[in-house]
Protein backbone atom coordinates (compact mmCIF):
# COMPACT_ATOMS: atom_id res chain seq x y z
CA UNK A 1 0.00 0.00 0.00
CA UNK A 2 2.51 2.41 1.30
CA UNK A 3 5.17 1.77 -1.57
CA UNK A 4 2.23 2.36 -4.25
CA UNK A 5 1.54 5.99 -2.76
CA UNK A 6 5.57 6.36 -2.08
CA UNK A 7 5.39 6.04 -6.10
CA UNK A 8 2.78 8.05 -6.76
CA UNK A 9 3.46 10.87 -4.86
CA UNK A 10 5.16 12.19 -7.87
CA UNK A 11 3.72 10.29 -10.64
CA UNK A 12 7.18 8.79 -10.93
CA UNK A 13 8.75 6.83 -13.77
CA UNK A 14 9.50 2.78 -13.01
CA UNK A 15 12.39 1.86 -14.82
CA UNK A 16 11.76 -0.67 -17.51
CA UNK A 17 14.12 -3.40 -16.06
CA UNK A 18 12.14 -2.30 -12.52
CA UNK A 19 11.58 -5.58 -9.80
CA UNK A 20 8.10 -4.34 -9.23
CA UNK A 21 5.79 -1.63 -11.45
CA UNK A 22 2.75 -0.38 -10.43
CA UNK A 23 0.90 -3.44 -11.85
CA UNK A 24 2.41 -5.55 -9.28
CA UNK A 25 1.81 -3.13 -6.46
CA UNK A 26 -2.08 -2.67 -7.60
CA UNK A 27 -1.82 -6.69 -7.95
CA UNK A 28 -0.97 -7.20 -5.30
CA UNK A 29 -3.32 -4.86 -3.05
CA UNK A 30 -6.00 -6.35 -4.97
CA UNK A 31 -5.62 -9.77 -4.49
CA UNK A 32 -5.46 -9.68 -0.58
CA UNK A 33 -8.98 -8.39 -0.12
CA UNK A 34 -11.59 -10.06 1.84
CA UNK A 35 -14.46 -12.44 1.53
CA UNK A 36 -16.62 -10.08 3.88
CA UNK A 37 -18.51 -7.97 0.80
CA UNK A 38 -22.06 -6.54 2.35
CA UNK A 39 -24.72 -5.43 -0.30
CA UNK A 40 -24.37 -8.44 -2.57
CA UNK A 41 -20.66 -8.30 -2.80
CA UNK A 42 -18.46 -11.05 -3.05
CA UNK A 43 -15.45 -8.97 -1.40
CA UNK A 44 -15.32 -6.38 0.89
CA UNK A 45 -12.25 -4.62 2.31
CA UNK A 46 -9.03 -5.51 3.58
CA UNK A 47 -6.68 -6.12 6.84
CA UNK A 48 -2.68 -6.84 7.43
CA UNK A 49 -1.78 -9.88 6.37
CA UNK A 50 -2.37 -12.42 9.02
CA UNK A 51 -5.07 -11.05 11.35
CA UNK A 52 -8.03 -12.70 10.31
CA UNK A 53 -10.88 -12.83 7.53
CA UNK A 54 -12.39 -9.61 8.55
CA UNK A 55 -11.81 -6.30 7.63
CA UNK A 56 -9.95 -3.51 9.35
CA UNK A 57 -11.36 -0.01 8.76
CA UNK A 58 -7.26 1.84 9.01
CA UNK A 59 -6.11 -0.76 6.46
CA UNK A 60 -9.04 -0.97 4.22
CA UNK A 61 -8.97 3.11 3.92
CA UNK A 62 -5.36 2.90 3.17
CA UNK A 63 -5.50 0.51 0.79
CA UNK A 64 -8.23 2.56 -1.19
CA UNK A 65 -5.86 5.64 -0.46
CA UNK A 66 -3.22 3.93 -2.66
CA UNK A 67 -5.72 2.95 -5.37
CA UNK A 68 -7.51 6.21 -5.90
CA UNK A 69 -5.57 7.41 -9.00
CA UNK A 70 -6.18 4.23 -10.62
CA UNK A 71 -9.97 4.40 -9.70
CA UNK A 72 -10.85 5.74 -13.06
CA UNK A 73 -8.78 3.58 -15.03
CA UNK A 74 -10.46 0.90 -16.66
CA UNK A 75 -7.73 -2.25 -16.79
CA UNK A 76 -8.81 -5.15 -15.69
CA UNK A 77 -6.72 -7.09 -13.83
CA UNK A 78 -6.92 -10.65 -13.32
CA UNK A 79 -5.35 -12.68 -10.39
CA UNK A 80 -6.22 -15.50 -7.90
CA UNK A 81 -7.74 -14.32 -4.80
CA UNK A 82 -6.11 -15.01 -1.75
CA UNK A 83 -9.06 -15.40 0.84
CA UNK A 84 -11.20 -16.86 -2.07
CA UNK A 85 -8.57 -18.96 -3.78
CA UNK A 86 -9.88 -18.24 -7.18
CA UNK A 87 -9.69 -16.13 -10.03
CA UNK A 88 -10.82 -12.99 -10.50
CA UNK A 89 -10.96 -10.08 -13.08
CA UNK A 90 -11.96 -7.17 -12.13
CA UNK A 91 -11.23 -3.14 -12.39
CA UNK A 92 -10.10 -1.17 -9.81
CA UNK A 93 -12.71 0.87 -9.13
CA UNK A 94 -14.89 -2.29 -9.21
CA UNK A 95 -12.84 -3.43 -6.03
CA UNK A 96 -12.53 0.01 -4.44
CA UNK A 97 -16.31 0.30 -4.83
CA UNK A 98 -16.91 -2.93 -2.66
CA UNK A 99 -14.43 -1.76 -0.09
CA UNK A 100 -16.34 1.48 0.17
CA UNK A 101 -19.63 -0.06 1.00
CA UNK A 102 -17.85 -2.48 3.42
CA UNK A 103 -16.39 0.45 5.28
CA UNK A 104 -19.68 1.94 5.47
CA UNK A 105 -20.80 -1.16 7.03
CA UNK A 106 -18.62 -0.88 10.03
CA UNK A 107 -19.83 2.88 10.30
CA UNK A 108 -20.93 3.46 14.30
CA UNK A 109 -23.94 4.77 15.91
CA UNK A 110 -21.92 7.86 16.38
CA UNK A 111 -20.54 8.20 12.86
CA UNK A 112 -17.12 6.91 13.95
CA UNK A 113 -15.42 4.18 13.04
CA UNK A 114 -13.32 1.76 15.47
CA UNK A 115 -10.39 -0.41 15.01
CA UNK A 116 -9.55 -3.06 17.35
CA UNK A 117 -13.03 -3.04 19.09
CA UNK A 118 -11.82 1.00 20.01
CA UNK A 119 -13.65 3.61 18.29
CA UNK A 120 -10.70 6.03 17.74
CA UNK A 121 -9.97 9.43 15.88
CA UNK A 122 -7.11 7.83 13.54
CA UNK A 123 -9.58 5.21 12.10
CA UNK A 124 -11.81 8.26 11.22
CA UNK A 125 -9.26 9.81 9.82
CA UNK A 126 -7.74 7.23 7.46
CA UNK A 127 -11.71 6.92 6.28
CA UNK A 128 -11.62 10.94 5.09
CA UNK A 129 -7.91 10.47 3.71
CA UNK A 130 -9.84 7.67 2.04
CA UNK A 131 -13.18 9.88 0.86
CA UNK A 132 -11.86 12.74 -0.34
CA UNK A 133 -8.90 10.91 -2.26
CA UNK A 134 -11.92 9.89 -4.51
CA UNK A 135 -13.35 12.96 -4.73
CA UNK A 136 -16.32 11.68 -2.42
CA UNK A 137 -17.79 14.37 0.34
CA UNK A 138 -17.68 12.60 3.94
CA UNK A 139 -20.10 15.36 4.80
CA UNK A 140 -23.08 13.81 1.74
CA UNK A 141 -22.33 10.57 1.15
CA UNK A 142 -25.16 8.51 2.41
CA UNK A 143 -22.79 5.42 3.26
CA UNK A 144 -20.90 7.31 5.49
CA UNK A 145 -23.40 9.67 7.32
CA UNK A 146 -25.56 7.74 10.69
CA UNK A 147 -28.15 9.36 12.55
CA UNK A 148 -27.52 13.11 11.41
CA UNK A 149 -23.86 12.87 11.59
CA UNK A 150 -20.73 12.57 9.32
CA UNK A 151 -17.26 11.40 9.70
CA UNK A 152 -15.99 14.65 9.75
CA UNK A 153 -18.79 14.98 12.68
CA UNK A 154 -17.01 11.82 14.64
CA UNK A 155 -13.61 13.25 14.29
CA UNK A 156 -14.06 16.78 15.78
CA UNK A 157 -15.84 14.27 19.20
CA UNK A 158 -12.04 13.62 19.87
CA UNK A 159 -10.52 17.85 19.73
CA UNK A 160 -9.14 18.91 22.65
CA UNK A 161 -7.99 22.18 22.97
CA UNK A 162 -3.92 21.23 21.65
CA UNK A 163 -4.82 18.86 19.47
CA UNK A 164 -6.53 15.48 19.56
CA UNK A 165 -6.96 12.42 21.69
CA UNK A 166 -7.01 8.49 20.26
CA UNK A 167 -10.11 7.24 22.20
CA UNK A 168 -12.45 7.39 25.09
CA UNK A 169 -10.21 5.88 27.36
CA UNK A 170 -7.22 8.13 27.53
CA UNK A 171 -8.52 11.07 27.16
CA UNK A 172 -4.95 13.27 26.34
CA UNK A 173 -3.47 14.84 23.24
CA UNK A 174 -2.05 11.81 21.40
CA UNK A 175 0.90 12.48 18.79
CA UNK A 176 -0.44 10.11 16.14
CA UNK A 177 -4.33 10.62 16.50
CA UNK A 178 -3.24 14.23 16.48
CA UNK A 179 -1.03 14.20 12.99
CA UNK A 180 -3.69 11.92 11.73
CA UNK A 181 -6.24 14.05 12.67
CA UNK A 182 -4.58 17.43 11.05
CA UNK A 183 -3.34 15.57 7.94
CA UNK A 184 -7.54 14.26 7.59
CA UNK A 185 -9.15 17.74 7.95
CA UNK A 186 -5.81 19.34 5.59
CA UNK A 187 -7.26 16.09 3.16
CA UNK A 188 -10.89 17.17 3.41
CA UNK A 189 -9.46 21.29 2.99
CA UNK A 190 -8.11 20.36 -0.22
CA UNK A 191 -11.14 18.64 -1.60
CA UNK A 192 -13.20 21.92 -0.87
CA UNK A 193 -10.96 23.49 -2.47
CA UNK A 194 -10.71 21.66 -5.79
CA UNK A 195 -6.98 20.88 -4.51
CA UNK A 196 -5.69 17.45 -5.88
CA UNK A 197 -5.84 14.66 -3.35
CA UNK A 198 -3.58 15.04 -0.56
CA UNK A 199 -0.64 12.66 -1.34
CA UNK A 200 -0.46 14.07 -4.76
CA UNK A 201 2.34 16.65 -4.64
CA UNK A 202 3.18 16.23 -8.58
CA UNK A 203 2.84 20.05 -7.76
CA UNK A 204 5.62 20.26 -5.93
CA UNK A 205 7.65 17.79 -8.37
CA UNK A 206 6.86 20.20 -11.42
CA UNK A 207 7.58 23.31 -9.97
Amino acid sequence: IWGLIALDTGMYAVPADAKYTRETFITEILKMQLTDGVNGNAYGGWVLGGYGSSSDVDITAMAIQALAPYYNDDTVYTYVNTAAGTTVSKTVRQCVDEALDRLGSMMNAGAGFSSWNTNNAESIAQVIVALTALGIDPQKDARFLKNGRSVLDALCDFVLDDGFYHSAELVEVNGMATEQAYYALTAYARFQDGKIRLFDMTELTAA
